[in-house]
């Protein structure tokens, strides 16, 4: 097969925006670990969650802008963008994580907190600063929460061979993602954690969303179009989402949980969220599908003006998501020193979705002034000291990439 039918026509979906920032917000809300909020998140409706989405989308728009990138280029320019992209994705994880322990430091010592050293995982810096911090950069130490960042370091960062790849034996590499998957699961395969443990999200088993996305954008999502029209499947899938509603909720209710027996309640709880078990990779795909069947890409609805601030945090992922990671720990620090009522977690989680926004506009507008100034002033003279060619994404691609 030729290497440019694989392409997809460029085509912006804003499907991808929308769920993306839809993921944000969510995240955000769920990891600010109160009661009310919590109700907010995909967690506890269903087996897969935000951080589903959000890998699958990730591999679905690195495909679109990096296997262009490594069509019109070769493999090795279509390399060195991913490997760009893997140094912005790495230095938003190390800012992040500075942030977050400076803060957890701060909070702790001038409001005598000794309890979110413990909660957030913040103990190892305080014991062994200089080899915690060297572990943080190589991404074995994480504190709570800042398990995403690193995962999609070391996904985009083993991508290039495997893009390259797709792009001539695409039902291949699926299928050895696939392969990997279950083996990984066999042998529990994972990375280590620093200072003890293994990766919270497993990269051997989470690889597989990232490839699938991948995949379906490279013509894998002609070959399971008829799967979108089943009236079969839309029975299946509407059944299945309804009972892992119904077998989530129960974990978090006790008089719901007696309604099942013993060895049905614990097949799925908890859930194995570590090793992607296969249900909840089940239900992210069942969600992929039912969405594509209710949600076209060429929807009306999409450009409504209610959806505008969720796209527009969607385009702008990488920003908002390390903002919002950090808005969940100050969101959680507030409501514990002020008052965890229910009208203070609202107020919380009103403010934090309003600053993630408002990052998400102001990114946008910046670089929307930065493409005018460089339009206006011409491309600079030639000077061997700089790239040339190559260094901007078109801006279709540029807003497709997000987090990916």
């Amino acid at each position: 097969m030729k290497v440019e039918t694989a392409l997809p026509l460029p085509k912006r979906d804003l499907r991808l925006d929308l769920l993306r920032g839809l993921a944000n917000w969510l995240m955000f809300l769920g990891h600010v670990s109160t009661s009310v909020l919590a109700w907010f998140s995909f967690r506890n409706y269903g087996f897969s969650d935000g951080a589903d989405l959000f890998v699958f989308i990730s591999g679905y728009t690195s495909a679109l802008v990096f296997g262009r990138r490594m069509v019109e280029g070769g493999f090795v320019f279509g390399t060195t963008r991913l490997f760009r992209r893997v140094w912005q994705i790495y230095v938003a994880h190390i800012l992040l994580l500075v942030f977050y322990l400076a803060s957890v430091h701060f909070l702790t010592n001038s409001f005598n907190t000794p309890d979110l050293v413990d909660r957030f995982n913040v103990a190892p810096l305080l014991n062994a600063p200089v080899e915690t911090l060297t572990q943080g950069l190589l991404l074995r130490y994480k504190p709570l929460n800042l398990d995403v960042l690193p995962l999609y370091v070391v996904l985009m960062g083993a991508f290039p061979p495997v893009l390259w790849l797709m792009l001539r034996r695409r039902n291949w590499i699926m299928l050895g993602s696939v392969l990997l998957y279950i083996t990984a699961r066999q042998f529990g395969w994972n990375l280590p954690s620093y200072p003890s443990g293994v990766w919270y999200f497993n990269p051997f088993t989470w690889q597989l969303l990232f490839v699938l996305g991948a995949w379906l954008a490279l013509g894998g999502a002609n070959t399971l179009h008829f799967l979108v029209r089943s009236r079969a499947v839309l029975v299946f899938g509407m059944a299945y989402l309804l009972f892992a509603a119904v077998m989530t909720l129960a974990g978090l209710i006790p008089e719901l949980q007696k309604a099942f027996p013993r060895a049905l309640f614990e097949a799925f709880n908890p859930n194995d969220k570590t090793n992607l078990a296969p249900y909840r990779f089940l239900h992210l795909a069942v969600v992929i599908i039912l969405g594509a069947r209710f949600l076209p890409i060429d929807a009306a609805g999409l450009r409504a003006t209610v959806w505008k601030p969720l796209v527009k945090c969607g385009q702008q992922s990488l920003e908002v998501f390390a903002v919002g990671i950090y808005l969940a720990f100050i969101g959680y620090f507030v409501l514990t020193k002020t008052s965890d009522g229910m009208i203070a977690q609202l107020l919380v989680g009103t403010a934090g979705i309003s600053i993630m926004t408002a990052v998400a506009y102001y990114r946008s507008w910046s670089k929307r002034v930065e493409k005018s100034a460089h339009a206006h002033t011409g491309p600079p003279i030639a000077d061997k000291s700089q790239p040339i060619g190559g260094e901007l994404a078109r801006p279709a691609e540029r807003s497709a990439v997000g987090i990916a």
